[in-house]
Parts: structure tokens; sequence; C-alpha cells
């Protein structure tokens, strides 16, 4: 059987995740950004307990209004990887698409609004 066209290109662009004990763990750093005091602010990534309470908290949207979003603004393509991610007290989705003519994109959208944003 052969294998999908999003999943090779998924694991040819490494963005297949492996997940279990070994791979999986609660906060998973992405990088450390300025904050406003010139202290540190770690940027991390929710796993999916941390998701559903935001989402069911209200303090994030769903990610199918999330996808929505970028829909109506013109941004086609698959969805391959979504995160919820945190900086601080922001909370936003990291969205990786594949267009149907294999070119892979990034979006980011605000998680509290379902607003794409820009520049992070």
């Amino acid at each position: 059987m052969p294998v999908p066209r999003i999943i090779n290109a998924a694991i040819l662009l490494g963005l297949l995740v492996l997940s279990g004990p070994v791979f999986s763990s609660s906060v998973v750093p992405v990088a450390v950004a300025q904050g406003l005091a010139g202290a540190p602010v770690e940027r991390a990534c929710l796993n999916r307990a941390e998701q559903r309470a935001a989402v069911t908290d209200k303090k994030a949207v769903a990610l199918a209004s999330a996808i929505k979003s970028l829909r109506e603004r013109g941004q086609r393509g698959e969805v391959v990887r979504a995160q919820l991610c945190s900086e601080g007290e922001k909370l936003f989705y990291v969205l990786t698409l594949l267009a149907r003519n294999g070119k892979v994109t990034r979006a980011t959208v605000d998680a509290t609004n379902g607003e794409p944003i820009t520049g992070l």
C-alpha cells in the first residue's frame, strides 16, 4: 500500500512527531524571548491535557476556529501540524500547512481571539 502524500511530506520535512513516554513531556521549550522588563520569558508548547483545559476554560479558541480564520484570509493548505504554545500569559497556535503544490508554510494565530498574527 503506498504511503499517502501528506505522510511522505511530513516524514521528509521532519514534521512527523514521535509520541510515547520516551518522547513526550508536559512542556517543550521552543525559544526564549525578551520580556518587557528585560527578563527572559520562556516560550513553550502545551500538552494535550493543557490544550483541552485552555479551550474549556475559554482561555483559547478551538483549533477549528483558528484554522477557519486562516482560511477566511486566503491561507489554503492542509494542516499537517498544530501546536498551542504560550509565551508568558499569551497563548497562540503555530500551524504548519502543506499546500497542494508541496510548499510548506507556517502560520501563527492568536489563540485568545483566533486572529492571525505576524512577527512571532
